[in-house]
């Protein structure tokens, strides 16, 4: 049947206009594939320009302790990390190792293969595992020496923000290894920093009206106690080991016998990078001679103190200034003592009460 030209004209639009939409949406096809697969080449791309790396997932200050809690495995652009970032926690928890003479137990990485190693005598030795045991050996003689490790606390060297991520070189090993000598102690006498806060490094000691100031004891982690919520004011906690307890004690009692003294505390500006320093505080004959017959003193300890009093410089110092300072103070020193002694028992007591009142909810 003829078809009239409005027909063929309406038909033939028809046809063009399908074939334009036809078009249209392979080009749109097209455009989006292409999109696609430029979103999966750099999805693959950046996946091969990805490493996990262990990031801290709080603020740390310098000189706190990291422990493992504090990190997250992260996922971020190789050319962003250092090259010594690492995913694997045991490399770091192996950074935290010591034999119990001191020496450190460190990583290698040889062939892709990461193994642990430990120098002693100028000597390195592969520190290896006992499968059947757990215990860490060397090979030495063609027999197993086996080895007693301590686990040093890693604190961060610097003050750190939330996502740093974590490199050996940001982490230093702690002063403060715990030994079984070790306890906590608290004191309300010493005169303390204005900005002193829980987790601080200090150094506490010494000074006579002569101007001599002494270091009693060195780069501890204070732990100021909460009453009611709020930081006590003049109390402290501090861990020390026996022969230091007994130093603290030896110039608490001189500080007290010497009117104008003071027994005050320092803080390290960066104590995850400052090394401790060197106790110069000498102490008087009877609690030498407490510390050369103490049972609880530990061998290590015992040998540095001997080190450290086996000149005649110490016995010196102590003769020619300090005791010559607490002479100088006559029938004084005594009544000093004792008026001192019991400032501090009474604020032993008082602190002690409001604490319990705290726990109790009592208000006055």
């Amino acid at each position: 049947m003829a078809t009239n030209p409005m027909q063929r004209k309406a038909r033939n639009s028809f046809l063009l206009g399908m074939l334009v939409m036809l078009l249209i949406s392979g080009l749109i096809i097209a455009l989006l594939f292409m999109q696609l697969m430029n979103k999966t080449r750099k999805e693959q791309e950046e996946l091969k320009a990805s490493v996990n790396a262990y990031v801290l997932n709080q603020d740390v200050s310098s000189g706190q302790v990291i422990t493992s809690d504090m990190m997250t495995i992260q996922t971020v652009n190789r050319n962003l990390v250092p090259s010594n970032a690492t995913s694997d926690i045991s490399i770091i928890e192996n950074y935290a190792l010591q034999d119990k003479e001191g020496n450190d137990i460190y990583t290698k990485t040889k062939n892709n293969e990461s193994k642990l190693y430990i120098t002693r005598n100028g000597t390195e030795y592969e520190v290896q595992k006992e499968e059947e045991t757990d215990n860490y050996y060397i090979a030495r003689n063609n027999n197993k020496e086996y080895l007693e490790l301590n686990n040093v606390p890693l604190v961060a060297k610097v003050t750190m923000k939330k996502n740093t991520l974590i490199t050996t070189e940001l982490l230093s090993k702690s002063d403060n290894i715990v030994q079984n000598d070790v306890r906590k102690q608290e004191y309300n006498m010493l005169v303390l920093p204005m900005d002193l806060q829980t987790g601080d490094y200090i150094d506490v000691r010494l000074m006579l009206p002569s101007g001599q100031d002494y270091i009693v004891v060195a780069k501890k982690e204070v732990e100021i106690p909460e009453i009611s919520g709020v930081d006590a004011e003049d109390t402290i906690w501090i861990n020390l080991s026996e022969d230091e307890i007994l130093h603290m004690s030896c110039a608490i009692i001189d500080a007290y016998q010497v009117k104008g003294a003071k027994i005050y505390v320092t803080k390290y500006t960066e104590a995850g990078m400052q090394e401790a320093a060197t106790p110069t505080y000498p102490i008087n004959g009877s609690t030498s001679a407490l510390l050369q017959n103490n049972p609880n003193i530990l061998e290590k300890a015992m040998n540095e103190l001997k080190a450290r009093y086996s000149n005649t410089n110490a016995s010196e110092l102590r003769e020619n200034y300090i005791n010559n300072v607490i002479s100088s103070q006559g029938d004084q020193a005594q009544s000093n003592l004792e008026t001192k002694m019991q400032e501090s028992i009474t604020n032993s007591k008082n602190s002690r009460k409001e604490y319990l009142d705290s726990l109790s909810g009592v208000i006055d």
